[in-house]
């Protein structure tokens, strides 16, 4: 949970208003020249400990951008920073141009939906996505809360009490309340991380469709890589409090920028070999090396897609050295001279090979991703 139940709460419901006061609508449009949100040469520390490094960061409205890292990278201590609950040692934060690094948390136009949701337990539903409307005509706030509801399809349970909904009803609530003022940007703190898989799935999804219905410019803080994929316009992977990379899916998992980030999306199949004569050698064969030095100690990595099973007498021979069902795939443990740890590939549920199968394995060369060799 990011910052204290009130202190959210201000931000989420103090967010601007509407000029109508009803739900909108924004059609697709040119990018403006003038970000939602842009954030320049963010730095904090807390104590010897630096929480946030040189974060730059331009969000174009309508945009969802995730931030994605593991626990302790910075991710939600930025969401802090933007929201106003936190503020930096240097750099800049500006919404639709304006510096808004000394205006109060409440002032934004900041929406804030939390991990727990944060509902009112005495409050109806209704009453609780009405609670930031005060300052609209009691009509008005009827009317605009009625149709967040029915946009997150929970206008029969107006009525009801929190203690009543299911974790997914809790959540479209959650949504609801955070989008009725308007908010100018809607910031989500591990939203879905509370929900079983099931539900998760469909949550995740009805939220993104609302999302895009209202054109609601959205940062979403995640630790889950297939989550930021499926959820995401841009990615901002952090780690030490840097962004790492940031990019479409696309980008980040087939071009990643180092090893980190390509750990990230996925396992890979990695050899260490020096760089030779604009090569590396592995045991699929020499990899293309262009731009690295002679004898740069490098790393040549694979996704397990794109490794083949083959007939015998080609490839690279293994020996499948465990094998686990996963309902319609079945995943294949495969020791590899060459290779330090074994290969997982996932095969069709289907396929017959079994412990102790001698299988071949290929892959292009060219296909590898190629790092500098680093410490991790």
């Amino acid at each position: 949970m990011i910052g204290s139940q009130r202190d959210g709460l201000r931000i989420a419901l103090g967010a601007d208003r509407l000029s109508n006061g009803l739900p909108h609508r924004l059609s697709p449009v040119p990018m403006p020249a003038t970000p939602r949100l842009e954030l320049q040469d963010l730095g904090l520390r807390f104590g010897a400990l630096r929480a946030l490094d040189g974060i730059d960061l331009a969000v174009q409205p309508g945009e969802i951008v995730a931030l994605l890292g593991d626990s302790g990278c910075g991710k939600s201590t930025l969401l802090r920073v933007i929201a106003g609950l936190e503020r930096p040692d240097r750099g800049s934060v500006r919404l639709d141009g304006a510096e808004i690094g000394g205006v109060p948390p409440e002032a934004r136009g900041v929406g804030l939906m939390f991990q727990d949701y944060a509902l009112f337990p005495h409050l109806t539903v209704a009453e609780n996505v009405r609670f930031g409307l005060h300052a609209h005509p009691r009509a008005t706030a009827l009317a605009l809360a009625a149709a967040r509801l029915e946009q997150v399809g929970l206008g029969h349970r107006a009525e009801s009490y929190p203690a009543t909904l299911s974790g997914g009803e809790s959540q479209r609530v959650a949504l609801a309340r955070a989008l009725a003022p308007g908010p100018r940007i809607l910031l989500l703190d591990e939203p879905f991380s509370n929900l079983d898989r099931r539900t998760r799935d469909r949550v995740r999804a009805d939220t993104l469709g609302v999302l895009r219905e209202t054109g609601t410019t959205t940062i979403l803080v995640t630790h889950d890589p297939e989550e930021a994929l499926g959820f995401a316009d841009r990615i901002a992977l952090m780690r030490a409090g840097r962004i790492a990379q940031i990019g479409t899916g696309a980008d980040l998992y087939g071009r990643p920028a180092s090893r980190f980030a390509a750990r990230f999306f996925g396992d890979l199949f990695e050899v260490a070999a020096p760089c030779r004569a604009g090569t590396v050698a592995t045991p699929f064969g020499p990899c293309p090396a262009p731009g690295f030095a002679e004898g740069t100690a490098l790393v040549a990595c694979w996704r397990p897609e794109v490794i083949r099973l083959v007939g015998p007498g080609e490839g690279l021979p293994g020996r499948v050295v465990s094998r686990r069902f996963l309902g319609t795939t079945a995943l294949l443990s495969i020791v590899v001279e060459g290779f330090l740890e074994p290969l997982a590939l996932p095969v069709a549920a289907s396929d017959g090979r079994e412990i102790g199968t001698v299988v071949h394995l290929a892959a292009d060369p060219a296909g590898a991703f190629i790092f500098r060799e680093e410490r991790d």
